[in-house]
Order: C-alpha cells, then sequence, then structure tokens
C-alpha cells in the first residue's frame, strides 16, 4: 500500500503569536496565544475545512503545548478546543493554569 499523505509540521511564528500546521506547504491550521506572566494564553484554534477530520487540530496543539513545557511557560486554555484537549491529556495538567476573569480582561484588551 503506498502512502501518499505527507507528515504535517508545526512551527512557531512569534510575530504573529501563533502555531501554524503546514501539510504539503499550504497551511491547514493555526492556534494562536498571548504571553503573559510566564504563561501562554490560547485564545482560538482554527483548521481549515479542506483539511478538516485529518486529526490535525489534536497534533497541532500536542505540539504547541509541548513547545510551551520545553520553554519553561505555562498553559492557559481560554481557546475551547485547547480547553478540551487537556481534559483527555493529564500529562499537561502539571504546566496549565485556570482561566480567570483576570486573564479573560487582560486577553479583550490585548487584542485589536
Amino acid at each position: 500500500m503506498t502512502q501518499n499523505a505527507s507528515t504535517p509540521v508545526v512551527e512557531r511564528i512569534d510575530a504573529k503569536h501563533r502555531y501554524a500546521i503546514r501539510v504539503d506547504g499550504a497551511t491547514a491550521g493555526f492556534t494562536v496565544y498571548r504571553d503573559r506572566d510566564g504563561q501562554r494564553v490560547f485564545y482560538h484554534t482554527e483548521i481549515d475545512d479542506s483539511f478538516a477530520g485529518q486529526g490535525l487540530a489534536s497534533v497541532l496543539v500536542t505540539e504547541a503545548l509541548n513547545d510551551v513545557r520545553r520553554s519553561g511557560m505555562r498553559i492557559v486554555p481560554v481557546c475551547p478546543y485547547v480547553a478540551k484537549y487537556l481534559k483527555k491529556h493529564d500529562e499537561f495538567a502539571d504546566i496549565t493554569d485556570p482561566v480567570t476573569p483576570e486573564i479573560l480582561q487582560w486577553l479583550r484588551g490585548e487584542q485589536p
């Protein structure tokens, strides 16, 4: 059996405060964040409809959270997808902080 699917590649794009996932060079999706006091606050994740159903959101978030761990930061899951992912993956519980009203207020003030 020949496999034609390419391996997805996840990269952090600091200038855009996001992690992007690419398949065959095309951007399939992204998760965006803001950094605050040693925390990486994830607030939106999106996969293009043409790439839906391939498990790419899970690959993207896994790689992003592993990067947060390597950087020594903590995770704040404002994004519903990231929050749902973390409920199923307790290996990140030790670096996850709760979403607080203060974080939500700060985040609203940071977004354009």
